[in-house]
Formats: structure tokens, C-alpha cells, sequence
């Protein structure tokens, strides 16, 4: 039998992303991570969460910094 866990709940996916659960809960509303309602929790399959992380992302920062110059 294989034990790899194949999601996890918002506090834990916040935990391995590195963010607060309520920016989880933002990036789900927004549809850039996927999940899944199960009962009356929501979770987010890990490799939603990996496949989060390989994408790039433009940062607010980023965008500012061209404006400025």
C-alpha cells in the first residue's frame, strides 16, 4: 500500500509554500491553485502545489520597477 499523501489541507499547503493559509485561500479563489472540496474541508493535491511553484509568476515589485524607470 503507498502512503505518499496525494493532498493536503489549506494550513499545511500555506506551511509548505511558505505563505499564510489566507493567501492560499486567495490564490484559490483567484483559480491559480487548484482544490478540492472533500466533506467540508478543502484540499490542495501536492503536486497542484509543486506544479505552483515551477510556474513563473510576475511579482508586484517587478512590475514596479519597470514603471519607475
Amino acid at each position: 500500500m503507498e502512503s505518499e499523501v496525494l493532498a493536503v489541507a489549506i494550513p499545511e499547503a500555506a506551511r509548505r509554500l511558505g505563505v499564510c493559509p489566507r493567501t492560499v485561500n486567495t490564490l484559490i479563489s483567484r483559480k491559480e491553485l487548484p482544490s478540492r472540496k472533500i466533506g467540508r474541508r478543502r484540499v490542495v493535491p501536492v503536486k497542484a502545489l509543486e506544479e505552483f511553484l515551477r510556474r513563473d509568476h510576475p511579482t508586484r515589485d517587478a512590475g514596479e520597477e519597470g514603471r519607475r524607470a
